[in-house]
């Protein structure tokens, strides 16, 4: 088995990411094809300085614009929101794959006494009506479940019936997001939206182990290298160790992927074996890996696999959202920021969109980055850019 390097593993998966060298994709067509790359990326709706499913494309898609991901998902009808790694954005074509997911939906909700009468007065009254959010679906009352978006917590918690009805009905397949206000979602039936020989394939996957087996591959080709571990690269999925060694051996045998050592390592990676040549490319010295600098979102597939990152990289990340203001090491929403094959700092900004400014309030490099005039300069592209990104005219630092 071919033994690589760390830095070769980094230079590997920045490469498939598309974050380093020539821009791989451009425009709405790169931001389309790179989602088909990924499989899914997560949907977070927190807009500090665009949410993290647009500063995942941004970062990797030149000249991309958020309105660009908005024709994607409701014009075009290209993407759609769906479950998948959490709430995710992934390419309409999968849908077939995701059939088994419905039907265990669909199995669930026929638990529910009332509920089949409830969601026939939604069905008609979409169709009739068009698009609806919990607030205009006129359903009255609560019915005592959680979210069906997860199928967990706690079942004796009231939820808006409105609400409920939309979520079992969405995850079943029957809507889908027809457009978003804020993060307000509008349902509509997905017959009216979705194309019909989507809506009426097959199952691709023969049976649970298959999708499973589809699944692992698709979040290999996300990340681009992935070790035999829990890793949160795999959240969704639900399967123990156990199986997820039965998939990988089960996906080497089949040619699908291949295994490589990294130095320090005693545990092999994976990576898909279309990506081959750019594996070899690498290892030869023919890859572009010419510096180019990103922000990357909180939840990027990069990010996914904290540990590995930390293992390959050294460098730890923590979303601190959630952390408590006097816990904070960083800021509210800290981006790291990449440059070349290693991270070289962290930024925390906010679009002041009333203003059109991007204000940056903090900036720390990592131990051992010292700021030359050419990270400076790349630096300031970067925010200049993503200042465009965010519809703001103007970058003003903290003191300045």
């Amino acid at each position: 088995m071919t033994t690589i390097t760390k830095q070769q593993a980094r230079q590997f998966i920045l490469a498939k990411q598309g974050l380093i060298g020539a821009y791989r994709f451009a425009g709405k067509d790169g931001a389309y094809e790179y989602v088909r790359q990924a499989g899914c990326i997560q949907y977070d709706p927190v807009d500090v300085c665009g949410k993290n499913a647009e500063l995942t494309l941004q970062s990797r898609v030149k000249g991309f614009r958020k309105p660009m991901l908005q024709e994607l998902l409701y014009k075009d009808r290209k993407l759609v929101d769906y479950p998948d790694k959490e709430l995710s954005i992934w390419p309409t074509e999968d849908w077939p794959y995701f059939s088994s997911y419905r039907e265990r939906s669909r199995s669930l909700g026929e638990t529910f006494a009332g509920l089949e009468g409830l969601q026939e007065q939604a069905r008609a009254y979409i169709a009739e009506h068009g698009p609806v959010c919990s607030d205009t679906l006129p359903i009255e009352g609560e019915i005592f479940w959680h979210s069906s978006m997860h199928w967990s917590g706690n079942w004796d918690r009231p939820s808006p019936a409105a609400r409920s009805v939309l979520e079992q009905l969405y995850t079943d397949g029957e809507l889908v997001i027809h457009h978003k206000q804020g993060s307000r979602k509008y349902y509509d039936l997905a017959a009216k939206l979705l194309p019909s020989d989507v809506l009426t394939a097959a199952n691709p996957c023969a049976d649970e182990e298959s999708f499973q087996t589809w699944r692992v591959l698709r979040r290999i080709g996300a990340v681009g290298l992935l070790w035999d571990k829990n890793t949160t690269a795999f959240l969704g999925l639900y399967i123990n160790a156990e199986t997820r060694k039965r998939i990988l051996a089960n996906l080497t045998e089949a040619g699908k992927i291949c295994a490589v050592m990294v130095e320090g390592f005693k545990m092999p990676f994976y990576y898909r074996s279309e990506d081959a040549p750019l594996m070899q490319a690498v290892l030869d010295g023919t890859a572009d890996l010419k510096p180019r600098m990103a922000l990357i979102a909180p939840l990027d597939p990069l990010m996914w696999d904290k540990a590995l990152v930390q293992a390959l990289w050294d460098f730890t990340y923590a979303w601190e959202i959630y952390t408590p203001v006097v816990k904070r090491k960083y800021g509210y929403y800290t981006l790291p920021i990449l440059f070349g094959d290693r991270f070289v700092g962290r930024v925390d900004s906010v679009a002041d969109r009333k203003e059109r400014i991007l204000r940056v309030k903090g900036l720390w490099w990592e131990d051992g980055i010292r700021p030359t005039k050419k990270l400076e300069a790349a630096l300031e592209r970067t925010l200049k850019e993503f200042c465009k990104f965010n519809e703001c005219t103007e970058v003003k630092r903290v003191g300045e």
